[in-house]
C-alpha cells in the first residue's frame, strides 16, 4: 500500500475511544483505525449513491430494454 501522511484534529474523547479500541486490539494502531473508518465510510457513501441514482430509474423502461431481443433470441436457441 502506498500510505501517505496526514495531520487530523479529532475530540478528545473520540481520541479516548480510539485508543481503547487499540489497547483491546480491535485495531493495531490508530492509523489502522482511522483508515479503516475513512474505507468504511467512503464505501457506504458510495452504496448510497448508488442507490440514490437506481431510484431514479423507470422500471418499466429498465424490463423493456432488458427483455429487448429476448424474443428473437428465444428463438435461436437450441431445442433440449
Amino acid at each position: 500500500m502506498n500510505a501517505a501522511k496526514v495531520a487530523i484534529s479529532l475530540d478528545r474523547s473520540l481520541l479516548t475511544r480510539l485508543d481503547q479500541l487499540v489497547r483491546a486490539h480491535v485495531f493495531p494502531n490508530r492509523s489502522r483505525a482511522i483508515q479503516t473508518a475513512v474505507q468504511e465510510k467512503i464505501t457506504r457513501l458510495d452504496r448510497s449513491r448508488l442507490a440514490r441514482e437506481c431510484a431514479k430509474l423507470d422500471p418499466r423502461f429498465e424490463q423493456k430494454m432488458a427483455e429487448e431481443g429476448f424474443s428473437r433470441e428465444l428463438d435461436e436457441w437450441p431445442r433440449y
